[in-house]
């Protein structure tokens, strides 16, 4: 039974592809059209599918959309009359599209898809789950648990901002859920945009600017009062409700109404590109603790409710590393799993997975293993032939190693303190590089976080790197034991690597603080001891582990830098001739395709006049 799920139309637009129950082939569009957050319908990431299971549309047994366009219709209908006069504007600027286009989704995907396969998008049968059930089959059908407590919170989907389910073998019932407009990511996204970042894709800026608030500071206290007194009211169980008078987004085009913002904070709304204060960094640590304490009560009603032993998580809010951390750090749930695309790209798949199971009533076979998505490597692999023509392109200057010579060669290199662009394998499916399409570099050196962030990623300066580390070493270099293999799990850096902070240092600048040595590992330690951790494992990804094996035996430290192979404002890379191109327009000093080293001081000089800054939007 071949099941194809498709997320699109507002933002992460993704395909994905279930054969049998098993997770076959996923991508997100943005990669193939290199437009970041791309929301059009998925029409690449579909056709990779497809050619990846060399399957045409005529084999597919339903086609899944990740949620119900009539009923999320319906909730914009009755908000906009929940809230008249207000809203004319948005109403008037949302209707003509749904009208137009939205309400019509089944003739607008068969349209889509008759570009695919005409004859196939004519009989494909069309299946419409609803958005969050979509999140929480993503988190839990692919999970290695037999009965699990599933958790999805993200903006909104249809009704729904929140779920709480309970998974079991094959079934998952609903047993709680949050409506619209009161929302946990709506909040956190509100907060994102008076911080002066972009929503739906900045909130994990704001999450990584939250430790250089200042924790010891009263008015971080004041700040989580004044959210928790004025904006919100949170409930035992987790439940939250938005007062939406200091809200835009319900009936609005903004996300909140500044003026009161600014008079009950005590500080302007920050513009994109505007220097960051301290009062910036503070507000985003109050939010941060907020978002921490009501996933904690959630998942307690979760285990309530539940009773179960392990838990799932998806939603776009499942992407707070930090508070992941927190919830596993607490030990409300023995096993914690999260979904790798956690936000709406998963749905793609968590649509197909629900078919499978749910609709077409399928048994389910719990992954014998960490879990059932092969490390999250499900997109495109590139072959030696892409590579080669790559390389007659840009005559480029490339050396072929052995799979032994190059673990040691590239070892050798990054920790002569290079930076080292890493393609290998399938590309990642996810927000995360996890070894597949990476930028590599030596945890150790102090200026490694400075350079990745000012000369390869252009990007602020305020951003930390994550680690990858060998799964059988994690708790030499981290306060922590088990599984992290989707870099969503925050936990502290080891005490004994640590170095002692001066007693002024929370009163330091925050580049005072950006550049201050906080352990042995100083590029992968944020400002609170902090690691977004990535644990490597041979079974899913052999030729990255045997890398960092290979680093290890040379510098003692079985860890090294991973950050996204891209530049500020672009999709993570996707082709060869993609990460070439960024090889070329970065300070990047080593490129490595498969087996292909390239040495950047052995290139022809870069030709094209084209400027990333101009082809990608900042994000």
């Amino acid at each position: 039974m071949n099941i194809l799920g498709i997320s699109a139309f507002y933002h992460d637009s993704a395909a994905a592809l279930v054969i049998n129950g098993q997770v076959v082939a996923a991508a997100q569009e943005e990669r193939f059209t290199r437009k970041k957050h791309d929301p059009g319908f998925p029409k690449q990431a579909v056709q990779y599918c497809l050619d990846y299971a060399g399957l045409r549309l005529a084999d597919i047994d339903a086609v899944v959309f990740y949620d119900k366009p009539l009923l999320k219709f319906e909730r914009l209908l009755e908000t906009y009359y929940g809230f008249v006069p207000k809203g004319l504007r948005s109403f008037m600027t949302a209707m003509p599209v749904w009208i137009k286009e939205k309400i019509f989704l089944k003739r607008l995907i068969r349209s889509e898809l008759a570009e695919i396969d005409s004859d196939g998008a004519k009989t494909v049968k069309l299946l419409f789950p609803e958005h969050h059930l979509s999140h929480a089959a993503s988190a839990f059908y692919p999970s290695p648990y037999e009965r699990a407590a599933i958790l999805t919170l993200d903006g909104v989907g249809e009704w729904a901002t929140a779920s709480i389910c309970l998974g079991e073998g094959s079934h998952i019932t609903i047993l709680k859920e949050l409506h619209f407009p009161h929302s946990l990511g709506l909040l956190y996204s509100a907060f994102t945009y008076f911080l002066g970042f972009r929503v739906n894709s900045g909130e994990y800026k704001l999450m990584g600017l939250a430790p250089y608030g200042n924790p010891t500071a009263p008015i971080v206290d004041e700040y989580v009062q004044k959210i928790l007194t004025t904006l919100i009211s949170l409930k035992d169980d987790g439940s939250i409700w938005l007062d939406q008078d200091y809200f835009d987004y319900a009936t609005g085009l903004k996300m909140v109404n500044a003026d009161k913002w600014e008079a009950l904070f005590g500080i302007k709304q920050r513009q994109p590109e505007d220097e960051l204060t301290d009062a910036h960094c503070n507000l985003g640590l109050a939010i941060q603790r907020v978002t921490e304490e009501v996933v904690l009560r959630m998942a307690q009603e979760a285990k309530r409710l539940t009773g179960a032993d392990a838990i799932c998580l998806a939603g776009g809010v499942a992407l707070n590393c930090v508070s992941n951390g927190k919830l596993q750090a607490s030990g409300v749930f023995r096993n914690v799993f999260i979904q790798p695309a956690a936000g709406d790209a998963g749905g793609s798949l968590g649509a197909a997975l629900a078919a499978y199971h749910i609709y077409f009533k399928q048994p389910r076979q719990v992954a014998p293993s960490l879990d059932a998505l092969q490390g999250s490597y499900l997109g495109p692999e590139i072959t030696d032939a892409d590579t080669e023509r790559v390389i007659r392109k840009y005559h480029a200057v490339a050396t072929y190693l052995s799979n032994e010579a190059l673990s040691s060669t590239v070892a050798g290199i990054l920790a002569d303190n290079n930076v080292v662009g890493w393609v290998q394998g399938r590309m990642e499916f996810g927000p995360r590089a996890l070894g597949g399409r990476s930028i590599l570099g030596d945890p150790r050196s102090e200026d490694m976080q400075k350079k990745l962030n000012l000369k390869i990623k252009y990007r602020e300066s305020f951003r930390p790197f994550a680690p990858s580390v060998l799964a059988e070493r994690v708790s030499d270099y981290f306060d922590y034991e088990g599984p992290s293999p989707y870099m969503l799990l925050v936990h502290p850096v080891a005490k004994d690597r640590r170095r002692t902070l001066p007693n002024n240092y929370h009163a330091l600048s925050l580049r005072d603080k950006l550049y201050y040595e906080r352990s042995d590992m100083p590029a992968i330690t944020h400002i609170d001891f902090s690691a977004r951790i990535q644990t490597v494992h041979k079974e899913t990804n052999p030729r990255y582990y045997a890398l960092i094996e290979a680093f290890g035996q040379k510098t003692g430290y079985d860890v090294v830098v991973n950050t996204s192979f891209n530049v500020r404002g672009e999709p993570i890379v996707c082709t060869a001739d993609d990460a070439y191109r960024c090889f070329m327009r970065t300070e990047m000093d080593y490129l490595v395709v498969g087996n292909f080293l390239f040495d950047k001081r052995q290139q022809p000089a870069w030709q094209d006049t084209d400027n990333w800054k101009e082809e990608f939007v900042l994000d």
